[in-house]
This record gives structure tokens, C-alpha cells and sequence, in this order.
């Protein structure tokens, strides 16, 4: 849903997966004792001097090519001057004049969103709150960020969490961000086209960011409808409990922050045959999936992008196909089975026990083992059921009945009984042809293929 109205921008921090900080040695992973990941570097101690981490930079250059940005020549660190408890120096290590890309977009929707920026920095420290104390950690301290800034190009609350989750699928794909270890924050710059840019702080999830979107735009609606439009700019926090945004303090300026290039840190040139390199270690993003499922698996074009642009169903996709399920099958089923049991669940997919079991499922359907609706019925118990569907299948006697003799002693059986049914069918009544196909599935006890039960039935009938 568009809205005329409503200019939303995104600045997006990601922590980077490598193995120490951005300018020490100290490790990102380990203990978690409070200040035991450390060093005179991390708290700025004097005297203390930061070395840029190249896989850190790296990194940045994969993404900042993966979002088709425009890459520096020269990395150049700047300082961003504030005070906070969080951050002992009292300056954060930033990009400011030249960051290390820019002019990039992604598309959402069939729209490109633009970025005007990405940039490394470091992460201040943890608070801890405790009653009226306030504690500090350093372990964070000094990890390393990249922050995603876009134009003020959505429109609307869906976009921008389409945007965060294209984002989080860019990341995973080129393999720098580790969901179990690292982290996406958000923040939302927010405004009703008469009113000033409100910032909303920190929010995390992608429910939650479109949560607080929508939120802030009723605001804003509201108090312009009142007479008591917004005339300066303003920073808010999103209380998720609460469902609301509240005010924090009047925005600053970034002239404010006295930014000056960090005199410890010299300038890095950043050349061609490096970025050639990177390029050339980019996978196959998702506008090139989608194209070649479309190519090579004759996958419809709306199924092709859905999937491509989810990295976990993109998995399961290659999963089936590495296990010789047949691709237009497996991404059917994914695309629309592995979706809807989701939804309906209002769960995710790595809380299921889907993706352990979906390949035997397929499997089963594909060898005519269990019908398509014995496998629905199976997806919908593997949301929370670890099952071992083999073994199920054959205990509940859930195989599917595919003796044809069989079927066709129920369909003459379902057909003496509706005599009525089929005079009607070959009056041209489908309907009643599909009343008929009903019964037998029922006298089958949902265990027969549809497709076999109607290409009997027509022949039996038209005998």
C-alpha cells in the first residue's frame, strides 16, 4: 500500500561476522563475563591507537557491491563527537566526508529504493540498567558496523519492512552477517508531507519497524489534522510494549557532532584490482536466482522472485533440487505450502521442524507414495512436531492408495449410489462430476490421487 502523503527513509546498523573488532584484537565471540572482551583501544584509553580490520573493510566493499553502490577510492575515518556513558572517549570512529560507498539502490516491489550512503564505524558499549543504576560493558565496544542510509524514497510501512527483509537476504547470501551472533538495528526517519523528519531510535524486528511506521504517520496525521503540525525535527524511541513512539529529545544537527577526520588513522586507498576481486567473489544474488529458476525451472516469474528473495526457502529450493525432487514441484510447494502453514502458525520458519523434514515430504508425494493433502496435513504437524514422516506415514497407514483395481471398484461403487450425480454430469453439470470425485476420496479416506480418481471416473463413466 502506497501513501501519497508519507516520506520514509531507513539508517540500518549491521554488525559484521568477523572473527575481532574493528580497530583492536580483541575477539567478538567469547566470554561474556562484563568487560572481559576489552583493551586500552576499545575505552579509548590515551595513548592507545586503532588499526583498521581488513576483513572488516572487505566486507563492507561485498556489500556495498552487492547493493550496487558506487565504491571510494579512499577509506577515510572521521570522528563524531558526543557525550554518552556508552562511549568513554566521548567520540565515535566514523565515515562522515567520504563514505566507502554510495549512490547505490535495491529493489522493492518492483521500485528501486536509492542508498545514499553505507559506512563503517564502531559500536559504543552496552548499558545494563538496573533499578536506578546504570552499569557499562565494554565487550561490545569497538565491533564492527556498517550503516545503511537510504533516500526518503517509501512510501509506506510495507515497504520499508520488504526493504529490511531484502536487506537481511542481501546478507545472507554474501555471508558477512551471522543471524545467531550479529545483529540489524533500525532506524526510521519519518514524515507526513507538511510536517518536520521525526527520527524513531533503535527499533528492532521487521514487525516492529512497521509497527512504529505506522504508528508515527497516524501521529503526525493526526496532530496536522489538529493544527499542530511539526515544525522542528525531532528524535523518538519505539516502546514495543507499549506499541507507541515516545519523545526523546530534539534532533541535532550534524554540525553538532564537530565531526574531524581521526588524526590516528590514515587514509587507506582502496584500488581497482581489490574491487575486481570482491566482484568476483559476489554469489549469485537474488535478481540472478530468480532469472535462472525462471530459465532452468521453468519457475513462474512472481514464484521465481518470492523465492529468490528469501534466503531460507531459496535453500530448501536448492536442498530438493540436490536431492532430485522435480524443481517446478519442490518450488511449488515451497512457494505456496511452506507459506501458508507459516502464516497460518504465525511462526518462522527456523522455529518449525519444516526444514528438517520437507525433503522426505516431497519425496513421498513425488513416488505417489502419500497424496498432496496427506502432505499438507503432514507440513501443518511439522510445526511443531519433529516427525520422522517415513515412519509416520506407514504407522497411521497414511499411504496413499494407488492399487488401481481398487480405485476403480470404489468409483463404480460411488457411482451405482449416484445414479442422479452422474446423469447430471453428462448433462453437463461439473459440479456434480466433482460431488462424485468427493466420495470416492472419501470412501479412500483421503489417501487417492485426485488426478487418477478423475481420469477413472471419465473413462468408467463415458464407457
Amino acid at each position: 500500500m502506497t501513501n501519497t502523503d508519507s516520506i520514509i527513509g531507513i539508517e540500518c546498523h549491521v554488525s559484521l561476522n568477523t572473527n575481532t573488532k574493528l580497530f583492536c584484537g580483541c575477539p567478538l565471540i567469547g566470554s561474556e563475563e562484563p568487560n572481559s572482551r576489552c583493551c586500552d583501544v576499545c575505552i579509548g584509553a590515551p595513548g592507545s591507537k586503532p588499526v583498521l580490520n581488513k576483513k572488516a573493510m572487505e566486507y563492507a566493499l561485498k556489500l556495498c557491491l552487492a547493493l550496487n553502490c558506487k565504491v571510494s577510492n579512499e577509506v577515510i575515518f572521521s570522528r563524531k563527537t558526543y557525550f554518552y556513558p556508552d562511549m568513554s572517549k566521548n567520540y565515535q570512529i566514523t565515515q562522515y566526508e567520504i563514505p566507502i560507498g554510495y549512490e547505490g539502490f535495491l529493489e522493492v516491489f518492483g521500485k528501486k529504493i536509492r542508498i545514499r550512503r553505507i559506512q563503517l564505524e564502531e559500536d559504543p558499549a552496552a548499558l545494563i540498567h538496573q533499578g536506578n543504576t546504570v552499569l557499562v560493558d565494554y565487550n561490545r565496544s569497538g565491533n564492527p558496523l556498517c550503516e545503511i542510509v537510504t533516500e526518503p524514497d517509501m512510501t509506506s510501512p510495507e515497504e520499508a519492512r520488504e526493504f529490511l527483509k531484502r536487506l537481511l537476504t542481501i546478507l545472507n547470501y554474501i555471508k558477512i552477517f551471522e543471524i545467531k551472533n550479529c545483529i540489524v538495528k533500525a532506524d526510521a526517519n519519518v514524515n507526513i508531507k507538511g510536517c518536520e523528519r521525526v527520527e524513531i531510535k533503535n527499533i528492532n524486528g521487521f514487525k516492529d519497524i512497521e509497527k512504529a511506521i505506522i504508528y508515527e504517520l497516524e501521529r503526525q496525521r493526526k496532530l496536522l489534522k489538529d493544527g499542530q503540525a511539526i515544525k522542528e525535527k525531532e528524535t523518538r524511541g519505539w516502546d514495543s510494549d507499549k506499541g507507541i513512539t515516545v519523545f526523546q529529545r530534539s534532533k541535532e544537527s550534524e554540525a553538532d557532532y564537530g565531526y574531524i577526520v581521526d588524526p590516528d588513522l590514515v587514509p587507506i586507498d582502496i584500488s581497482k584490482e581489490l574491487v575486481e576481486k570482491i566482484k568476483k567473489e559476489l554469489p549469485e544474488l537474488p535478481p540472478q536466482k530468480a532469472l535462472r529458476y525462471q530459465k532452468e525451472f521453468k519457475i513462474r516469474n512472481e514464484d521465481a522472485e518470492v523465492l529468490a528473495n528469501d534466503y531460507e526457502l531459496t535453500e530448501l529450493l536448492e536442498a530438493a533440487v540436490n536431492r532430485r525432487i522435480e524443481p517446478l514441484f519442490a518450488a511449488e510447494w515451497i512457494r505456496r505450502e511452506v507459506t501458508r502453514v507459516l502464516n497460518y502458525s504465525k511462526n518462522e520458519l527456523s522455529k518449525t521442524f519444516i526444514s528438517k523434514n520437507l525433503l522426505d515430504v516431497l519425496e513421498l508425494i513425488q513416488n505417489n507414495k502419500i497424496t498432496r493433502q496427506t502432505g499438507q496435513r503432514l507440513m501443518e504437524l511439522l510445526i511443531d512436531k519433529d516427525l520422522d514422516v517415513k515412519i509416520y506415514v506407514k504407522e497411521n497407514n497414511l499411504e496413499a492408495v494407488s492399487n488401481i483395481k481398487e480405485l476403480e471398484d470404489i468409483c463404480k461403487k460411488v457411482i451405482k449410489e449416484n445414479e442422479k450425480a452422474v446423469k447430471e454430469y453428462l448433462a453437463g453439470n461439473e459440479k456434480s462430476f466433482m460431488f462424485l470425485v468427493g466420495n470416492v476420496m472419501k470412501y479412500s479416506k483421503g489417501k487417492a490421487d485426485p488426478k487418477i480418481i478423475n481420469e477413472l471416473m471419465k473413462k468408467i463413466i463415458n464407457l
